[in-house]
């Protein structure tokens, strides 16, 4: 088992998540720049001012001094100033349905949040699979996702930005992997009893490799209709990942119209 640091959002595998990592590296030297000489001021004070130091004088009548309230409300004000700025800057470059910037044109995915697993519909390829999503690197990832059922939350770590999951709509995403390999997918919104076994893989492969799965999915003879679907949203999990070779019209439309509202 890979560990966490090899598995999560300290080991991004894409711009997306790479630029998150690089916010909460910032963020977090920001706040040490204040945290640890308050500590190590701290400590200090204690130890110059403790009972056994005769040379700490004690001023009873000390009450103001210009440059120390200076120093002491200075330094707030530009902690603020630079996290508000790292946060400003950050959520508008990540917004989620911002585009990535890229030769490859995107590649369309629509994301159905089930009980208790995902659905993934590839549109234009006329294909999908259930618990598993296989992408080509290198190649930004257009995600219209929605739920049948309860809200839920689509989160890939090593790839970025979680966004929710919402019956009667589509929430928009771009995501890329950069490099081969498989990462986990998760649900991180509490949605039931099967929450916890809500898992799917992302499997990154080179562009080739992922046209030859495309071709031998769509060899499959499986057809994802309107009562497949029906009898695939039932609650219940999954043994194993699903693919389709093809997909009827209109069954991603079909599972906003009759999400649960």
């Amino acid at each position: 088992m890979q560990s966490l640091w090899k598995s999560g959002v300290l080991d991004p595998q894409g711009p997306v998540g790479a630029a998150q990592r690089l916010i909460l590296f910032d963020a977090t030297a920001i706040m040490l720049a204040i945290v640890i000489p308050v500590i190590v001021l701290t400590l200090a004070i204690a130890w110059w001012f403790r009972a056994g130091n005769a040379r700490a004088q004690y001023r009873p009548d000390w009450e103001y001094s210009g440059p120390v309230e200076l120093v002491v409300w200075s330094i707030p004000a530009l902690v603020v100033m630079f996290l508000g700025g790292i946060a400003w800057v950050g959520s508008h470059r990540l917004d989620p349905s911002r585009p990535l910037a890229s030769e490859a044109a995107p590649i369309d995915i629509q994301v159905v949040s089930l009980d208790w697993k995902w659905l993934f519909i590839y549109p234009e390829q006329g294909i999908a699979s259930v618990n598993r999503l296989v992408v080509p690197t290198g190649t930004p990832l257009r995600f219209a996702i929605t739920s049948a059922g309860v809200m839920n939350s689509f989160f890939v770590p090593q790839l970025g930005s979680q966004i929710y999951a919402m019956s009667g709509m589509a929430t928009r995403l771009y995501l890329q992997a950069d490099n081969p390999g498989q990462y986990q997918g998760i649900s991180a919104q509490f949605s039931g009893e099967g929450f916890s076994d809500m898992r799917f893989i992302v499997e990154a492969v080179p562009p080739a490799q992922f046209a030859t799965w495309l071709a031998s999915t769509q060899g499959s003879g499986e057809k994802l209709d309107v009562a497949t679907y029906g009898k695939l949203g039932r609650p219940g999990l999954v043994d194993k990942p699903m693919t389709f070779g093809s997909v009827a019209p209109g069954v991603f439309e079909s599972a906003i119209r009759n999400a649960i509202q």
